[in-house]
């Protein structure tokens, strides 16, 4: 994958694939990676089917957290989900945000947005809506979210500055967001990051942890705080599909580890001011 339009088609096709799967086909892989594991049911995957809102029709089992149970919306809200696929984590959020708050989901794949689409028709939901979109350039005017959720879908996105930028842009000041997503310590074999399988399974487009919550802190967010954090093991038997015996071990040995996290950054009530007449957005 030489470079952001190649990586971005790689994730359109493997995700439109995903979009007609079941959830039991996804969730026995890496997010949906074909690279199916025996060892373990899923790798990433919370449960959300304690989750007020949940619909077993718009889960796919790609998420690696539960980012709307930490996201603190509250009836009347505006919230925006990133990377929304069949809309699971925008319906959790429209049973918190009530009848009188609204709901955006945003997906680069329209396969995805279809399906999203026929879930909501099926619901017969008025205030949740789905826009086909890139999250680094998303399909929404300023200042109008309070919230933002997303899970596993910002450490697909090459350009991960530009897509908190975004972020920071659309939120209203005071707003917030909540966000579930795979980060690492220390450096995943090179096999693994130039496999395009991985890549759209979450694992391979990941950054590293000090480098995430850097890049949210640069822009001006306050309050970072990651309010979850979970291990993620990668069975054998999908490292096996990229990696000889003896890089596995290696790869044991060497102390990379995998990590879901959710973290929590809030937009500044005010901004600072440019001069005496001339606030700066």
């Amino acid at each position: 994958m030489e470079n952001a339009e190649q990586i971005k088609q790689v994730v359109r096709e493997k995700y439109s694939e995903i979009a007609l799967q079941d959830k039991a086909a996804n969730e026995s892989s890496c997010c949906g990676a074909s690279s199916c594991s025996s060892e373990v049911y899923n790798i990433m995957s919370d449960d959300y089917a304690t989750l007020k809102g949940y619909n077993p029709d718009a889960d796919l089992g790609l998420g690696c957290g539960l980012p709307t149970q930490f996201a603190k919306i509250k009836k009347g809200d505006v919230v925006v989900d990133l990377g929304s696929g069949a809309g699971n984590d925008c319906f959790v959020a429209r049973a918190e945000t009530g009848e009188t708050g609204k709901v955006i989901g945003i997906d680069m794949t329209e396969a995805m947005i279809n399906r999203a689409r026929i879930n909501t028709e099926k619901l017969g939901f008025h205030n949740v809506e789905f826009r086909l979109g890139e999250i680094e350039k998303m399909p929404l005017t300023s200042n109008v979210a309070d919230v933002v959720v997303s899970n596993c879908v910002l450490n697909l996105v090459p350009d991960k500055q530009k897509a908190f930028a975004e972020i920071h842009r659309i939120l209203k000041a005071g707003g917030h967001f909540s966000i579930s997503d795979i980060v690492l310590t220390g450096a995943l074999p090179e096999k693994i990051l130039k496999t395009a399988e991985l890549y759209a399974g979450c694992v391979a487009g990941a950054i590293q942890k000090e480098e995430y919550l850097g890049i949210i802190g640069s822009l001006g967010f306050q309050n970072i705080t990651v309010q979850k954090e979970k291990a993620i093991p990668v069975p054998v038997d999908i490292l096996s599909n990229y990696l000889t015996a003896e890089e596995i071990a290696l790869y044991q040995q060497s102390g990379v580890s995998i990590f879901s996290i959710t973290v929590y950054a809030e937009k500044k009530k005010e901004e600072a001011c440019c001069d005496k007449t001339t606030c700066c957005n």
